[in-house]
C-alpha cells in the first residue's frame, strides 16, 4: 500500500466514519458490532481497505464508474491544473475545458450537437424531463408532457427520477411520485412475457404502441430507455428491438431519450451503448464513466432540432431552457473529462473492452456449464449478469441472500463483485460484473476463479 500511516490514524478514520458518515444502501444497524469497510487507495484495478486488504475491483468504484481504473496522475494533474486557473464559474457563461470537451464529445455522437452539463445521472435525466415538459408547454398546450419508461430501468434517485425507474423495491417508500411517468414492459427474453418469443424483440418494443395509444399519442412526450438494462439484471436488447422502437417514436411524435449513464464512453465496447444498436436519439444523459470518478460531471446531450425549440426572441422571457444547474459550472468535471477521453483513445480501450468481452462471456459460459444455478450469461463488452435460478426448467429466482452469499465469498477471497441490489421483491438473483476498461485476461481469469470457488462453496 502506498499510503503514509503517519498522515492520519487509520483506526480513528474508521471510527470517525463509523460515529458519523451515513453510507449509501447500508443497514447501520450492523455497524454497531462491526466496522464499516473503509477504501484508503486505489491502483489499477485494485484497492486496498483500512485494515491493509487488497482487493480486484470488478465493479468499478462499486457502481461502474472509475473506466480506466484508480490512481491516474495525468487525469488528477489535468483537475490541479484547472482548479487553479479556474475552479468555477456559473453554466451561464462559458468556459475552456467545458467548450473543449463538449467537442470532443460531440465528435463521438453523430446527430447530436449540444451538451448541457450538470453533476449527476439523476440530474442529467431531470434535465431531459424538464426539456419534455416545457417543449409540451411552448408547442402543446402543456398536453404532450408523459414520459414513458421501461420496468426494470433505473433513471436515478430524486423522486422524478425515481418516477421513471421500473424497480418497484427501490421506489418503495419515497412515494408518492410524480405525476405524467408511464411505464412499459421489460424486454428481457429469458424472463418473456409470451408463450411463444419467435421475434420477441418486435414484440417486446410493440408494447411501447400499446402504451401510448392507451395514453393518447397527443399525451406522450418522451421515452427513457437504458441501451442495457444495468441495475435490473444487466438486460440486453433483443434482436429487433431498438429498430422497432424507433420507428414506433417516429411515427408518434415521441422523442427518443437514451440514458448512457452506466453504458456510455466505452463500457460496452463502443462510445455509447445505443451505437451498437443504429438508433438515432433526440436526448442522451450520461455521467460516471464520464470522467471514470476523478470529478463530477454529468451531460444531458440533444440533437440541434431540440435544441433549437428554445431559441426565441430575447423579447419571451419564458422562451428559453430556464433551468441551471449549480455545480455544471465546475471546471474540473470537463477537464478530467477530456483527459479520461484521451486515455480511452490512446490506450485503445474500446478495442480492449470487445476483445476481453468476449473473452469474459466466454469464462462465464463455462462456468454455467459447471453450474445449474447460472440460469443465463446476458451482456456486452465489460458489462456482463449472471443471473441465478433455483430450477433451470422453471427459472425460478434464487432468493436474494443467494446472490449476497456469492457475493460476499468473493470478497473474502479479495475480489469485489456486484449484484442486484433490494430493487425488486424477488429479482434480486443476477450478479453483476464491470470491470475497467483496462482489464486483462489475468485480471478476469481472476475474477471468474473466484466466482467458480463461491458457487463450489454453495454446493458444498
Amino acid at each position: 500500500m502506498g499510503y503514509d500511516a503517519q498522515e492520519f490514524d487509520i483506526q480513528k478514520v474508521v471510527q470517525d466514519d463509523k460515529a458519523h458518515v451515513w453510507h449509501h444502501l447500508a443497514q447501520h444497524k450492523s455497524f454497531e458490532n462491526s466496522d464499516p469497510m473503509v477504501i484508503v487507495e486505489g491502483k489499477g484495478m485494485r484497492v486496498w481497505d483500512a485494515k491493509g486488504n487488497e482487493y480486484l475491483d470488478a465493479v468499478s468504484g462499486g457502481v461502474w464508474t472509475v473506466n480506466v481504473g484508480y490512481g491516474r496522475e495525468s487525469i488528477a494533474k489535468a483537475v490541479h491544473d484547472q482548479l487553479i486557473k479556474l475552479c468555477y464559474f456559473a453554466g451561464v457563461h462559458g468556459n475552456v475545458p467545458g467548450a473543449m470537451f463538449a467537442e470532443k464529445l460531440i465528435e463521438k455522437m453523430p446527430g447530436l450537437s449540444r451538451v448541457y452539463y450538470s453533476n449527476s445521472g439523476s440530474e442529467a435525466n431531470e434535465k431531459g424531463y424538464k426539456i419534455v415538459r416545457q417543449i409540451a408547454n411552448k408547442r402543446n398546450g402543456g398536453k404532450k408532457h408523459k414520459v414513458i419508461f421501461r420496468e426494470r430501468d433505473y433513471h436515478g434517485t430524486t423522486i422524478t427520477a425515481l418516477s421513471s425507474t421500473g424497480q418497484m423495491e427501490r421506489k418503495d417508500q419515497y412515494g408518492p411520485f410524480t405525476p405524467g411517468f408511464v411505464e412499459m414492459p421489460h424486454c428481457c427474453q429469458y424472463r418473456s412475457q409470451y408463450e411463444d418469443d419467435t421475434d420477441y424483440g418486435v414484440k417486446a418494443a410493440r408494447e411501447l404502441e400499446n402504451v401510448i395509444l392507451r395514453e393518447g399519442p397527443d399525451t406522450v412526450g418522451s421515452l427513457i430507455l437504458e441501451p442495457i438494462t444495468a441495475g435490473g439484471g444487466v438486460i440486453t436488447p433483443p434482436e429487433g428491438y431498438f429498430e422497432t422502437i424507433q420507428e414506433i417514436c417516429k411515427k408518434y411524435g415521441v422523442l427518443l431519450h437514451i440514458d448512457e449513464v452506466v453504458c456510455g464512453v466505452g463500457r460496452t465496447g463502443k462510445w455509447f451503448g445505443y451505437q451498437h444498436y443504429d438508433v438515432k436519439p433526440d436526448i442522451v444523459t450520461m455521467a460516471k464513466g464520464v470522467a471514470s470518478g476523478y470529478a463530477a460531471i454529468s451531460c444531458t446531450v440533444t440533437t440541434e432540432d431540440v435544441f433549437n425549440e428554445f431559441k426565441e426572441e430575447p423579447s419571451d422571457r419564458m422562451g428559453y431552457f430556464r433551468d441551471i444547474s449549480t455545480f455544471g459550472g465546475c471546471t474540473a468535471g470537463p477537464a478530467a473529462a477530456l483527459e479520461n477521453m484521451r486515455i480511452i483513445e490512446e490506450e485503445n480501450l474500446l478495442e480492449n473492452v470487445t476483445n476481453m468481452g468476449e473473452y469474459l462471456m466466454g469464462r462465464l459460459y463455462e462456468l454455467k456449464d459447471k453450474y445449474s444455478i447460472i440460469g443465463d450469461v446476458r451482456g456486452k463488452g465489460l458489462f456482463v449478469g449472471l443471473e441465478l435460478v433455483k430450477d433451470r426448467g422453471t427459472k425460478e429466482p434464487v432468493e436474494e441472500s443467494v446472490a449476497m452469499k456469492v457475493a460476499a465469498d468473493c470478497l473474502q477471497q479479495g475480489v469485489m463483485i456486484g449484484r442486484t441490489n433490494r430493487s425488486f421483491r424477488d429479482l434480486n438473483n443476477t450478479l453483476c460484473l464491470s470491470p475497467a476498461l483496462i482489464s486483462t485476461k489475468d485480471d478476469l481469469d481472476e475474477i471468474v476463479t473466484s466466482l467458480d470457488v463461491a458457487f463450489s462453496n454453495l454446493n458444498g
